[in-house]
Parts: C-alpha cells; structure tokens; sequence
C-alpha cells in the first residue's frame, strides 16, 4: 500500500473543549455504522435463501450489500467532517466494514462461488491489517491512501458482481475484477505492515529519547538544589 506519511498521534479532540461539545453516541455517523451492522444477517439471510443461487434473492442481497457499501463511504467522511468522531465510531466502523465483507466472502464461498482461497486471503488481510492499526495506533496513524481506496473499491465492486447471477462476458469480467482486488489486497496489505514497522520504530526511540530528555532535567534539577543547599 503507498500509504501517506504516518503521522503522530493527535491529542484527544475532546482535550479543551467543553463538556458540552463532545459528540454524542447517537450521531448520525453511528447510526450509519450501527445500520450497516444490522444489514449484515440481513444480508446473509438473502444470499442463502433456498438454494443460495435463485437470482431474485441474490439481487435483493446485492441491494443489501450496496446499501452497506454506500453507508460505509458516508459514515467516516461525516464523522470527521462535522467533528461527530467517537470511541465507538473508531471501534465499530472497522467491525462493520470487516463483517459485511467478510459475510459476503464466506457466504459465496460457501455456495461454491468464489474459490475459499480468494476468501482466505482477503480475510487474513483485513483481519490482520486492523489487528495491526492497534499494534501501532499509540505512536501514530496511517492514514487511508489512494492504494488502499482503490483496493476497497476494488473489492466491493468485484464481491457486489459476484453476489449477483451473472454469465457470459459478465462473469469473466468480474473473475478478472476480482483477481485485481486480490492483488491489490496484498500488495497495499505488505506496504501497510512495512509502514506500521516503521512507525512503531520511529515512535519507540521518540518515546526513548523523551524519556532520556527527562532523566537529564532530573538529573540537573537536583545538581541544581545539591549546590543551593
């Protein structure tokens, strides 16, 4: 992924600010991402509908997921714009994005649609890339980069064709649409981890150096009262 520059961490928006001005739990922001949380067994229910492969229900799942995808590029973009971020929006965004996709991957899947492999892959990706953002998010943050929005696109596009019955010139498109994404996902995952390595390591001799800095002042502070004495 060719990520942005990592950047230090931000004090807490709420440092300084009345009481008063914190954004609240029910926001419109979280209610995006609370609904996308609850068209998730919505969604699974649609796709697996008698034999998973009647092409009414599975356009009713593609709908779904739509749904699901567009509220995902509403709900962060609303959040930071109107100053609406929340601990829970930080938790339950990702969760959200990570379970309708990881339900339509494994979904299809299991129907025999899409090899377990590409699944595999994709899962263990995003699993541990936002396993990764944790590991790191006390020294700085990565910020989304053109690569990792293609890669998401990518893969929302191809999973939402996938989704829907489709044969002929359709089905091959989306088979190569989908080899993309995967591509992509991996490429812009290994970058990731290259620049949480970095960032960890930048944080850790910040915080090494602070610390030294800190001890030097003691130690002269009590030079200083040593001599006054």
């Amino acid at each position: 992924m060719t990520e942005a520059p990592a950047s230090p961490p931000s004090a807490p928006d709420h440092l300084g600010d009345p009481e008063g001005s914190r954004p609240g739990l029910w926001n419109v922001a979280n209610l995006l991402t609370m609904a996308r949380l609850v068209l998730v067994p919505g969604f699974v229910l649609l796709l697996v509908h008698g034999d998973g492969h009647d092409p009414a229900w599975r356009s009713f799942a593609w709908a779904a997921f739509a749904v699901a995808m567009i509220t995902d590029l509403f709900d962060g973009e609303l959040a930071r714009r109107y100053g609406l971020v929340t601990d829970f929006g930080k938790i339950a965004d990702p969760i959200a994005d990570k379970a309708i996709m990881g339900a339509a991957l494994v979904g299809l899947s299991g129907l025999g649609d899409l090899p377990w492999w590409v699944t595999i892959v994709i899962l263990v990706r995003e699993i541990g890339i936002t396993l990764m953002r944790f590991w790191v998010i006390r020294h700085g943050v990565i910020p989304a980069s053109r690569g990792g929005k293609l890669k998401t696109l990518t893969q929302g596009v191809a999973v939402g064709m996938y989704i829907l019955v489709l044969t002929g010139p359709l089905a091959t498109i989306r088979a190569w649409l989908m080899g993309a994404a995967v591509v992509l996902t991996v490429a812009t995952g290994l970058d990731y981890v290259r620049q949480a390595i970095v960032l960890r390591r930048a944080g850790l001799a910040a915080q090494a150096a602070r610390a030294q800095a800190q001890a030097q002042a003691q130690a002269g502070q009590g030079r200083a009262q040593g001599h006054g004495a």
